[in-house]
């Protein structure tokens, strides 16, 4: 009886050991299910991020911008230097076109350095001539998805602007013959990284949009078929205003 006793509690033993054993196993599997289901769900976050990410920056393509400018430019897309006027603002009369290209991803910035022509800081050209004046300023762009054929971005009074110098502030000293001595300017200096894309302009001014008459557009400017919205910008004044920053994004 007492072998039958013992026999039985060592069997109540086993069993309770497999029982034990059973349970953990399934708890070991249960725990690699959630852990399971837990990364599957970190990596469906990651990709849904990533998309979103994708979404916001969107696809690169290939853009054309097209510019014309009285009298000289330099174009920088997201702060890298993509072209500039090919006439150098010393040639007299250099008015002319030019088309660039470049590769990027929206959104974009696009800044422009324009300069009208000026002798000295006098802001007068033809000095000692016969013609001696001040001289007047202009700049027209519009920018072309080459994937698609849309023109995305245009020069308007939307385009930030920022006059760093400014010539003769006594306009009557125009035909003086020392206009170094008797014309008086203004000159700011340029802002380190203007071109950057986290560049803050919140405190530029909106650019000044004219006519073509205002600004007397010439060689170069009707070689391009222009987008009815583009229009020619400066600063507030074509004559006074002789180097301006300009810098837009396009989304």
């Amino acid at each position: 009886m007492k072998r039958f006793i013992a026999l039985l509690f060592a069997t109540s033993l086993v069993a309770a050991a497999c029982s034990s054993e059973q349970t953990g196993d399934t708890a070991a599997t249960t725990g690699a299910s959630a852990q399971s289901e837990s990364t599957e769900a970190l990596v469906t976050d990651d990709e849904a991020d990533g998309q979103d990410q994708a979404d916001l920056t969107g696809e690169s393509s290939t853009y054309q911008i097209e510019v014309w400018a009285d009298n000289w430019m330099a174009v920088y897309v997201n702060g890298d230097l993509v072209g500039e006027d090919s006439v150098p603002i010393t040639t007299e009369r250099s008015f002319n076109s030019e088309t660039f290209t470049f590769e990027t991803s929206t959104p974009f910035t696009v800044a422009i350095e324009a300069k009208d022509f000026k002798e000295t800081d006098s802001g007068i050209e033809y000095i000692g001539e016969q013609n001696q004046q001040m001289g007047d300023g202009g700049i027209i762009a519009q920018i072309t998805d080459l994937t698609t054929g849309e023109v995305v971005a245009v020069t308007d009074s939307d385009w930030a602007s920022l006059v760093v110098h400014q010539a003769p502030l006594n306009t009557e000293c125009e035909k003086d013959p020392d206009p170094d001595a008797t014309c008086e300017f203004l000159i700011v200096d340029t802002p380190t990284d203007w071109t950057s894309v986290d560049f803050d302009d919140s405190t530029w001014t909106s650019a000044t949009e004219w006519t073509a008459g205002e600004v007397g557009t010439k060689d170069g400017y009707d070689e391009i078929s222009w987008d009815a919205t583009a229009q020619l910008i400066w600063g507030t004044d074509l004559e006074v205003d002789n180097t301006i920053l300009l810098r837009r994004t396009v989304s």
